[in-house]
Parts: C-alpha cells; structure tokens; sequence
C-alpha cells in the first residue's frame, strides 16, 4: 500500500466522482481526503476537481450531518484556493477576496444548519474556530470573538479556539482608544494564551505545534503591557444594572444577548459592561463647524437602544396588552399572530434595518466620498458606481483602515438585487423580511407550517404575503442588532484608526481642544 501523497491523490481522482451507488459517507471520505491532499500538495487543479465533486453529491439524499459535513469540505477546499492564491502577505490586503468569501459562507452554512449540533464536538469546535479565524482575518473581531466563544462553551479546552481568542483579543485591543478597555482586553488575551499554553489545552493534527508556538510568541509580545496586579483588581461584577426588576431583566437580557453598545460586552456578560458608552474618539475638524457627527452617532445610538428595548418587550410579553383589546381581527386557521408585543418586534427590525444606512451615511460624510444622498446605501457605498466590475472605491482601498474593512465585509452579509455576491446563509431572507415590512405584507405566525412547492391551489396559503414564524422573526431581529452593534463600533475604530494616520500625516498647526457635556439622563424625558 502506497504512503507517496502524489499517488493516493491521482489513485482518488482516478476513482471519478461520487457514484450512485456509493453511500453518502463514503463519497463524503473520499472528497475529504482529496480537498486535504490538494491542500497539501497545492495542487488548484484538484481542489477544483474536489468542489465538483460536492456539487455532484449535494445532489444526493444525504444525512443532516452530512450536510453539514460537505459545507465543511467545501470551505475547507476554498481555503486551499485561498492559500494558494494569497501567499504574498500583502495580497491579505485585498479588499475583494472571493475565496475567503465563499469559505465563511460554506462555514456558517455548516454552523447554523439543522444538523450541526449532531456532529462530534470536535468537528463543531473545528468549524467554529475555522470561522472565527476568518472572520478575524477580515478586521470582524466582535463576530470572531462570538464565535470562538461558542466554540469553548462547546469544549473548554479545545485549545485552537482558546489561543486564536486570545490572539484576537490582542487585535481588537490594539484598535480600542480607552486605555482603560485595552488594558483589560489585553489581560483577558494573556489569560486565553495561558489556557491555551497548558498541558491540559486539546490540539488535534499536525498544526497544534505550530499553533502553540505562534500563541507564545503571542503572550510574549504582550506581557509587558500588562499590569497585572491592576488588572487583576478590576471588579468585573457586583456593579448596579436597573432601579428596578423589570430594568434589570432588561440589562441582564442585554448583556447576555451581547448588545450593550460597550466592547467590554464581548469579554462576556459582566455588569461592568452595563452601559452603552461607546463614543466616537477625538477627532479633528475645521474651525466654527458644528459638532454635526457626533449629534449623528449619538442619534443612531439612541435609535439603536430604543429599538432594542421594543425588541426586548416584544420578547418578553406575557400578557394581553389593554391596546389589543376590543380589537375585531378574525381567525384565518393559518395560525396567526396579532399582537402588540409583534409589531414592537416588527418596529425594532424597521430600526435597526435603518441604522445600517445610517452608517454609510455617516461614512459617506466623514470620508468624503461626494455620494448623493439618495444613493448612499450601506450595501453599496463601497464601490465605484461607475465601474460595471464593482470595483472598491480607491478610497478604502489605499486606507489600510482594518475596521473600515471589517465595515465593507459586515456589508456583504446584507443582500442587493445588483450585488449577489453574500456570504451570509440568511441574507436574502433578512432582506425579502424587511421589503415586506416596508412596501406590502409580512405575515407572522405562531406555528409557520413549511409546504413543498406545488401547482394545485392551497386554501391556506396566502397569496399576498410573506409568512415567517414568530419564532423565526424573533431571531433574525436579534442576528440584525448584532450586526448593527458591530457596525457601529466598527464606525468608531476606524475613525480612530483615521484620525491616528492624520495626526501623523497631516499638517501642523493651531489645534483648540473642545469638549462637550454629557447630556442628562434626567433630561430624557
């Protein structure tokens, strides 16, 4: 039996694509070793094979699992492309990458499918740190943070997905502009490499030595910007989050739902996160002009908190509301759901929807992109409108501004008619959702019974509307607050980022300090 890699690929593509009569999980072996042998080799030619091949057996009645599987391989093919594709470290700078895109896409495909949860735990821990890992690649240290967390509370120790968290924690530190978060950022990345470090960490294959001497070198670098002894007295519980119960059900809601507008959230669900506090940083502007984009920052953050809360109460009703009584509406027998707690849920989903624009808009003024106004989209503001190729704006491209980019890719999880290029599984539903809620008829439902696609007429279909669950609109309105909290930040890093590089580069002279007041909680009424 033959151990030459060269001779095991060419004896597996000489076998031919999956056949009828194969079962799924041998099929699913076999493409798993050709994508890693392809890999190993840099053989493209393979790798192109092996993504034909899961074409050809995502055509076959397979198994959840392995499903989820064959979207595994296939990221795992486009990450061999990738490689391939990107070995200058500059080439990492390229704003279009399709390769990564369609990597994270088949992950999260794999993450969020039905039948993820019955995979070993080690897969999934692969998976999600595989995402993770990518997404960090791309500035989106809020998502990347997420989602290797997910990945530990899956296994604690899966050390991959320990020390690359820690490592991310490092990057995200690194853009914060409160000393004080980045101090506690750093210590939180020294305690996941120390975890990392220990012989108790699991690493699986080859690459755990690697790995484990990338997260020393990690640590190392960042000892020295610790102070340990403070760090370690900072009270991260224990702090007052409400008046009242009902305030602090919300605040604790928040916090571990990771939406306080706060980058200490994303160090967890602490009450020292309680606070919506994240500001745009100092920044520069010409003499006698009006502080018109903070007055804009902090109107999309009150839209955001107040959306929020609606989403909160729609979530958490219990009872009738008096407004919804002596309302006449009729039972349809398709299992409808009429009440106020919806429509907040609905109000919050028009919000925070709104506040993604809201970002381009602001974008599209701080950078000075010259945007029409009525064309500023956040889907769109970063491409030449005139260029049929969609090229990105020189612009972003010459910035090197990472949140700004992490920005241009949480874009891409949004859904265009003229750009359907998405690495988001659930775009285009977020985007027909939200269609329907503005321009005609969502319909919501307490059970959403799914029907195969069929020429006869059903009684109860409606024909007018688009029919989700109420569960399912429940959960895609949170997916959104997530990623408008992170654009939002996002917005704010790569201001700093920006205004970092002018200080630097721009000219010198007569600089007057300003600084404003906060605005009362007491005169928000």
């Amino acid at each position: 039996m033959t151990t030459d890699p060269t001779q095991i690929l060419q004896k597996l593509i000489a076998q031919g694509p999956p056949q009828a009569t194969e079962t799924g999980s041998a099929a699913l072996k076999r493409i798993g070793m050709l994508i890693d042998l392809a890999g190993d080799l840099g053989r493209d030619d393979a790798t192109v094979l092996a993504l034909e091949w899961c074409d050809l057996l995502r055509e076959k009645k397979l198994t959840k699992q392995q499903r989820v599987l064959l979207d595994y391989f296939r990221a795992n093919a486009w990450a061999n492309r990738k490689r391939l594709k990107h070995r200058d470290p500059d080439s990492a700078w390229q704003w279009n990458q399709p390769e990564l895109q369609n990597e994270i896409f088949h992950l999260r495909s794999a993450a969020h499918a039905p039948g993820f949860e019955k995979l070993s735990a080690l897969r999934r821990c692969q998976i999600l740190t595989n995402l993770g890992n990518q997404l960090n690649t791309l500035g989106r240290c809020v998502e990347a943070v997420a989602v290797w967390t997910r990945a530990l509370s899956i296994d604690p120790k899966f050390g991959m997905a320990r020390g690359n968290r820690g490592s991310g924690l490092t990057r995200y530190a690194s853009s914060l502009y409160d000393n004080g978060h980045r101090g506690l950022f750093l210590f939180r990345a020294h305690e996941d490499l120390h975890a990392a470090l220990s012989p108790k960490a699991r690493y699986v294959g080859p690459e755990g030595e690697g790995a484990i001497k990338f997260f020393a070198g990690v640590k190392k670098r960042i000892e020295p910007a610790i102070h340990l002894d403070h760090a370690k007295s900072i009270k991260w519980e224990g702090h007052r989050i409400g008046r009242s119960a009902s305030e602090r059900q919300y605040r604790r809601w928040t916090l571990h739902q990771g939406l306080f507008l706060n980058p200490l959230n994303d160090l967890g669900p602490h009450s020292i996160a309680a606070i919506d506090l994240l500001s745009l940083p100092s920044f520069t502007s010409n003499l006698g002009e009006p502080p018109s984009l903070i007055a804009f920052f902090d109107q999309m953050k009150q839209e955001f908190v107040s959306g929020r809360w609606l989403l909160f109460e729609g979530l958490h009703s219990d009872a009738v509301h008096f407004s919804d009584r002596d309302v006449v509406l009729y039972n349809t027998l398709d299992y409808p759901s009429y009440s106020l707690a919806v429509e907040k849920v609905k109000a919050a989903f028009r919000i925070v929807y709104s506040v993604l624009d809201k970002v381009a808009f602001f974008l599209n003024d701080y950078a000075k992109l010259g945007i029409p106004a009525h064309r500023v989209y956040f889907r769109t503001i970063w491409y030449e409108k005139s260029d049929p190729a969609r090229s990105v704006r020189p612009e972003f491209l010459q910035s090197k501004n990472l949140p700004f980019r992490a920005l241009y890719w949480l874009a891409k999880d949004l859904f265009d008619p003229a750009l359907k290029d998405t690495m988001e599984p659930d775009a285009k539903e977020l985007y027909t959702i939200r269609n329907h809620l503005e321009h005609s008829y969502l319909r919501v439902h307490e059970i959403l019974i799914r029907k195969q696609p069929s020429a006869a007429p059903d009684p109860w279909t409606d024909r007018l509307a688009y029919s989700v669950s109420r569960s399912e609109l429940n959960a895609k309105t949170i997916q959104l607050y997530r990623m408008a909290r992170a654009a939002l930040i996002y917005l704010a890093l790569g201001m700093h980022h920006e205004e970092n590089k002018r200080d630097r580069t721009g000219p010198k002279g007569l600089k007057m300090p300003m600084s404003l007041d906060r605005w009362s909680d007491t005169w928000k009424v």
